[in-house]
Order: structure tokens, then C-alpha cells, then sequence
């Protein structure tokens, strides 16, 4: 991955990785790289395919890494 990347990750909590994602949470307030306001998560889609399974309404920015995978961005309320 990307230097902007693994600089990012490794300011968030890793909290679930599976086959076709990474999911890390925002503890420490950093600004999405999208529209600069904290975010609450970042999911990585690593594999072809995956599904997101959303308990509450959120906002979700989107970009993608140097590598091409997408990187979704929740913000909550």
C-alpha cells in the first residue's frame, strides 16, 4: 500500500478484518481526506467483492488507495 495509507491506518484502531475488507475506527478525531471532517470509521475493500451491512444512516466519503482499492469513510450524525 501507499505511504499516504499506511501513515493514515496507523493513527486508527484496527477493529475487523476479513477476506474482503479492513474496518478501523477513528479514536483520535482525524479528518476524512475527502471533505476534512472526523470520520468514525474506514473500511478497505481488499477483495473483489464485499458487503456492507449498515445498522444506522450514514454518510460515507469515498477514495481509493495508490493500489486502487476503494477506502469508504462513515461519519455518523
Amino acid at each position: 500500500m501507499d505511504e499516504d495509507y499506511d501513515e493514515l491506518v496507523s493513527y486508527l484502531t484496527p477493529r475487523e478484518e476479513t477476506d474482503s475488507m479492513k474496518r478501523y475506527q477513528n479514536t483520535t478525531a482525524i479528518p476524512c481526506p475527502v471533505c476534512e471532517n472526523p470520520f468514525a470509521d474506514l473500511v478497505v475493500v481488499t477483495g473483489e467483492t464485499t458487503s456492507l451491512e449498515l445498522s444506522e444512516p450514514l454518510d460515507i466519503c469515498v477514495t481509493r488507495t495508490s493500489e486502487d482499492r476503494p477506502m469508504l469513510f462513515t461519519h455518523t450524525g
